[in-house]
């Protein structure tokens, strides 16, 4: 295993054919999955007795997942709803596991370790230098490190500035396929995430550094923030929503405590209109999830807010972000960082926002204890401010009797009477 590979433009049968059969493959998640490789290899699935896929977040169902057991067996750390037709699939499972912890999990020697990395990256220039564009923060240390590394050079990925630079050296094998990134809509919001985001808004003033997340809620949140001054962003992902606010000068990163004048992510996820706007962006750097969302880089952050959304809280203040209707849905991903992120920043205040209901409104999102099976996804002394439609309540320092009639006094009127204090 070296850093300096062939970097050899080669066929996809021959790509393929360079796959050991029982070889676990780390896949580039988000917009940065190699759908068109996955198809390929799909299609030629009857070469293999068996393969392992590992994967987080995806935007869209990758082909093999039509042929779990046919030789096939996918992992994931967030499952999205991508794949929810397999999430009882014995084929298909859940891992546990931090996004700061990837690298701890698939790198040489880790319980999960990689034996083949496939992703996307930018067409090479004239000097073979590269980019893995739109997303780094799971497999960019893979790119050094996996025993095999292969890159679907696609001309319609961006070249993005950060820790994805790379040169075609760091791969073995270079396949070209052209295929459309996959996008990411803006969320509708509607007058429920309107709400919300009218409690969220007064936490966020001038000078913050701000992370959030998939949906409208952050995005309602976003769409408030257009009179404030000298935000940073530094985090999971950048959307279509940040477009804006960086090019008025509301988020100029200037205020940050570290990487000073660029917005800082892990994945771009979006519309076409994103990625070409990051497109070679000097505002814009990518880095490794390790720093995005690890605590030494969370640490170096001033005036840090974490925004996230979780599937339910107790009167306790824990929080249950992978299980609901009897099953899990999801791993903790950056969850887990950025609450703990928030408690080491100088300054940090962690906000969970959600609806105060689920299943149009027959589910309360406030409960008094968590399902049998349930996990714990965030511990209660993790938890500081909690916002629904009905309010934001502070449960810093607060005690279990006092947290409890906080959160019943934003849970939905409907409920307040199956809630035990």
């Amino acid at each position: 295993m070296s850093e300096i590979r062939a970097g050899r433009n080669v066929t996809i049968e021959s790509a393929i054919s360079s796959i050991p059969d029982g070889a676990r493959i780390y896949l580039a998640q988000g917009s940065g999955t190699p759908f068109k490789f996955l198809e390929e290899l799909d299609s030629r699935r009857q070469n293999f007795q068996s393969l392992e896929f590992v994967s987080a977040f995806m935007l869209a169902q990758p082909a093999p997942l039509q042929h779990l057991g046919e030789p096939f067996r996918w992992l994931s750390l967030q499952p999205s709803p991508a794949f929810r037709d397999v999430l009882e699939n014995p084929y298909f499972d859940i891992i546990p596991g931090r996004y700061s912890d990837l690298n701890g999990l698939f790198d040489p020697g880790a319980p999960l370790a990689a034996d083949v990395l496939v992703c996307q990256v930018s067409s090479p220039r004239a000097n073979g230098k590269m980019s893995l564009g739109t997303g780094v923060g799971g497999h960019i240390s893979l790119l050094k490190k996996a025993p095999l590394v292969i890159g679907q050079v696609n001309p319609l990925m961006p070249y993005v500035h950060g820790e994805g630079e790379c040169h075609r050296s760091n791969f073995d094998l270079l396949v070209e396929i052209t295929e459309p990134l996959k996008e990411l809509a803006p969320a509708k919001i509607d007058a429920t995430s309107k709400a919300i985001a009218s409690y969220v808004a007064p936490y966020i003033r001038d000078n913050s550094t701000l992370q959030f997340g998939i949906g409208a809620i952050p995005d309602a949140v976003l769409s408030t923030l257009d009179h404030r001054a000298g935000l940073g962003l530094h985090g999971g992902m950048i959307n279509d929503a940040c477009i804006d606010l960086i090019e008025s000068g509301v988020v100029d990163n200037l205020n940050k405590g570290c990487d000073l004048g660029v917005s800082v992510a892990a994945e771009i996820m979006g519309t076409r209109d994103l990625y070409d706007w990051v497109d070679n962006n000097s505002r814009i750097r990518m880095a490794n999830g390790s720093w995005t969302h690890g605590l030494k880089g969370l640490a170096s952050v001033k005036n840090f807010i974490a925004l996230q959304s979780t599937v339910e809280v107790a009167l306790d203040g824990s929080c249950n972000s992978e299980y609901a209707s009897g099953r899990y849905i999801s791993g903790p991903g950056g969850a887990p960082d950025f609450a703990f992120g928030a408690s080491v920043a100088t300054g940090g205040r962690s906000i969970l926002a959600m609806p105060s209901t689920a299943a149009k409104g027959k589910i309360s999102r406030i409960v008094t204890n968590f399902q049998p099976g349930a996990p714990t996804t965030l511990p209660s002394y993790t938890t500081d401010i909690v916002v629904t439609e009905f309010g934001a309540v502070e449960l810093r320092g607060k005690t279990l009797r006092e947290r409890a009639e906080l959160l019943v006094s934003i849970a939905h009127p409907d409920f307040h009477h199956t809630l035990t204090i």
